[in-house]
């Protein structure tokens, strides 16, 4: 055999598998699948179906090619086909549509064969080995470890976490946060993305999630259960909102996460910068009322629900302030509530005419004459041509 002794690879599957911490079954079905690349590269086609078998007490190691059973006398290809009348020769029950195996010792490999078994090997093993330290990271999804960055790309930033490495997408980022290499970082471990080749951790700064993660550090309360969390709607590093309630009569839950001359949200807010605006409201279960919390600090004339939809009125000097730079308040607000928000100018109540003195005397006036002379008075009299009022006789 030429390049590739199988007992000697054989006898360092234990060994393998104790030095990458990887299951024996593991390393063993890693050589196997070198084994059989490295027989199809040799004796058959790439579109070939094998499989191997090796035993490691012996060292002996068995091909199997398999082939699915056909009509007679039809056009077929060897390589993945077998006729029926060919099929019952190896299997007698074989029936239209079987796959029937075929075995082969394997002998030796040529030497490209033996460099495609080797690489094979190299690859799969890495591969192995990678997959199994994120499955044991399974377990911290959820959680938030410290990272170092290992390369900054541009839409996805690279963490080395110790054991594993993960990626953080764009979308995970924090608006206008900026990293560099070897910078040391707070990331959120958001789940393990597995496909066809590979499997890679999911990393976070950007979500909801991580916020609260903080917050859970920060507010021993939140272990005990007098405070909850109850809603967060976050656009990362612009403004975060976040719903609380408490469970215990006489504890104010949003002083009880702001802290201390603000100390608790400050603590967040050195993790995260300064750029995000943290609001902390109150929740409640009624929804008029956690409307008008959410679209705070802007102040609610009126809510009006229909279904999930609100029409909230303000006055208008309160309507960019609810609505927000570019509708962020109001798009929060409504991610937080779970209610399409619409806002609407309050009509402005009518304002009543003042009545002045002057307008008093006038009315007065008018009323007078329309009664006539005051009682006591005579008509007017003409005397020398002038208006004169005359006395009553007596």
């Amino acid at each position: 055999m030429e390049g590739l002794d199988l007992k000697q690879l054989s006898a360092m599957v234990n060994v393998i598998a104790e030095e990458k911490g990887l299951p024996e079954e593991s390393v063993l079905d890693v050589v196997q699948m070198a084994i059989a690349a490295a027989w199809r590269r040799d004796n058959g086609d790439k579109d070939m179906n094998v499989r191997a078998l090796l035993d490691t007490k012996t060292g002996k190691a068995t091909v199997f090619v398999g082939r699915e059973v056909i009509e007679d006398d039809v056009a077929y290809n060897p390589a993945t086909e077998i006729p029926l009348a060919e099929a019952v020769k190896v299997k007698k029950d074989a029936q239209l549509g079987d796959m029937v195996e075929e075995s082969t010792e394997v002998k030796e490999f040529g030497r490209v064969a033996a460099m495609t078994a080797k690489q094979v090997v190299v690859q799969r093993l890495r591969e192995a080995e990678r997959d199994a330290v994120l499955t044991a990271f399974e377990d911290k999804i959820g959680t938030v470890m410290t990272g170092v960055v290992a390369r900054v790309e541009p839409r996805v930033v690279r963490i080395d976490l110790g054991k594993a490495s993960g990626i953080m997408p764009k979308s995970e980022q924090i608006d206008g946060e900026y990293y560099t290499v070897g910078e040391r970082i707070k990331v959120y471990i958001k789940g393990v993305e597995h496909d066809d080749t590979r499997a890679q951790l999911i990393l976070s700064r950007g979500s909801a999630e991580f916020i609260e993660y903080l917050f859970r550090q920060e507010v021993p309360e939140l272990e005990n259960g007098s405070v909850e969390i109850r809603g967060i709607a976050r656009e990362a590093g612009r403004r975060t909102k976040i719903a609380v309630m408490s469970t215990v009569p006489g504890v104010d839950p949003v002083g009880t996460f702001v802290g201390g001359r603000g100390m608790r949200v400050q603590a967040i807010m050195n993790e995260i910068g300064d750029r995000e605006k943290i609001d902390i409201i109150n929740w409640s279960e009624n929804p008029s009322e956690y409307i008008r919390e959410a679209l705070s600090p802007a102040e609610v004339t009126k809510v009006e629900i229909d279904g999930k939809k609100a029409k909230v009125y303000v006055t208008e000097d309160q309507q960019s302030i609810a609505i927000g730079r570019q509708g962020q308040n109001v798009r929060l607000a409504s991610k937080l509530t779970g209610y399409e928000i619409d806002i609407e100018l309050a009509k402005a109540p009518e304002k009543k005419k003042r009545k002045n003195a002057e307008d008093s005397l006038l009315n007065a006036l008018s009323e007078a004459d329309e009664e006539g002379p005051a009682e006591g008075l005579d008509e007017k009299v003409e005397i020398d041509g002038s208006e004169e009022m005359s006395g009553t006789e007596e």
